[in-house]
């Protein structure tokens, strides 16, 4: 049975400016946009160089500006789309120096507190910005494909959801992440909240403990345990261990999804072995074809690079109709902080301890 896969592109996609040439950019973004032939004129980092590199590269040695004015008023001349690929310290200095009006894509996360993210979102309306943040594992092949299964109604009511991690994650890779107070949530597990809230929307409770690693003394918490409770019979698990380095016969990395006539499992592939990664896989069970078992979907393309097509798809698209689905608009974006923010209230409130009784 073939289900969808892949987000529906725009007939005349609009020009894109990059804001940011970092590997996010080069492993991801750029690629992304080539897939779906989406045209981009124009780059530009803090470090010209590194913008020059980056665009030389990709054969595209004309698109590097050396500042951002130049970069903005190319953007103005062919009515540019901008793609802010920075930390999320740096959004909101970026954003003050774009025109007002202008259609934007701000990388995830959405600032690094509640308090950022309403900073931003209070710019955008000030500024009148059509913007969208690009949560985009909610875009993934593997992702979609799940949507429409249950859409389907072939696994029936769901009711349980479950990503559980357990990897080793090459944290050096993202050199300003040391420095960080707040690690593990902010910055990867926001994506299985997000995709969370596409599939469910706002829970009724949340609970949280993140903690670190000794092995990652250096850094924030690298591990956490959280649970979305939608009442009822719904709830979701999101379960990661950032530090497993004991060989890969243990190592794990899943999405499962139960509901009342089926299930599914997806391996997520792009966690083993980052950012080498292995091949992710989706299987589903119906009971509507008991008799086939579980039945593997072969999947055309995976979170890198093909779920960044789905953000600016979704941008464009919009654009184009402001009555279109926006998923990934700031508005919405901002509820996914919301809910990061609250994680860190309840793993800040601590468990309960239990009861000391004295010896008799």
């Amino acid at each position: 049975m073939h289900f969808n896969q892949a987000p529906e592109i725009p007939e005349n996609p609009l020009p894109i400016v990059v804001i940011g040439a970092g590997g996010i950019v080069r492993d991801a973004h750029l690629p992304a946009y080539a897939l779906a032939q989406f045209p981009v004129v124009g780059l530009y980092d803090l470090m010209p160089e590194k913008a020059k590199s980056l665009a030389q590269s990709v054969g595209m040695p004309q698109c590097a500006f050396d500042s951002l004015d130049q970069l903005v008023q190319k953007a103005k001349d062919v009515g540019a789309v901008f793609d802010v690929a920075v930390p999320a310290d740096q959004i909101l200095g970026i954003l003050k120096q774009l025109p007002d009006g202008s259609a934007v894509l701000l990388q995830k996360p959405m600032g690094e507190t509640l308090q950022e993210a309403e900073q931003i979102r209070q710019l955008c309306r000030q500024k009148s910005l059509v913007a969208a943040v690009n949560f985009q594992l909610r875009h993934a092949p593997y992702i979609l494909a799940a949507m429409d299964v249950m859409e389907r109604g072939l696994i029936g009511e769901t009711f349980d959801v479950e990503f559980n991690i357990c990897v080793h994650t090459p944290w050096e890779l993202w050199e300003f992440l040391k420095t960080k107070p707040r690690l593990e949530i902010l910055y990867h597990s926001i994506h299985y909240l997000d995709t969370v809230r596409a599939f469910w929307g706002e829970p009724k409770r949340v609970f949280a403990s993140t903690i670190k690693h000794p092995n990652h003394a250096q850094l924030a918490p690298t591990r956490s345990t959280i649970v979305l409770d939608y009442g009822a019979y719904r709830q979701a698990r999101i379960m990661t261990n950032h530090g497993h380095d004991y060989g890969p016969d243990h190592q794990q990395s899943y999405l499962k999804i139960e509901g009342t006539e089926g299930a599914i499992k997806i391996q997520i592939g792009t966690s083993f072995d980052y950012p080498k990664g292995r091949p992710s896989k989706f299987k589903y069970y119906t009971r509507k074809e008991a008799e086939m078992g579980w039945q593997e979907v072969p999947l055309i393309g995976d979170w890198f690079p093909h779920a960044f097509i789905g953000p600016m798809a979704s941008l464009q698209f919009h654009l184009q109709n402001s009555n279109s689905a926006f998923p990934n608009g700031v508005e919405d974006a901002y509820q996914t902080m919301k809910l990061v923010e609250r994680l860190y209230e309840s793993n800040e409130l601590g468990a309960v301890p239990l009861e000391k009784h004295s010896r008799r």
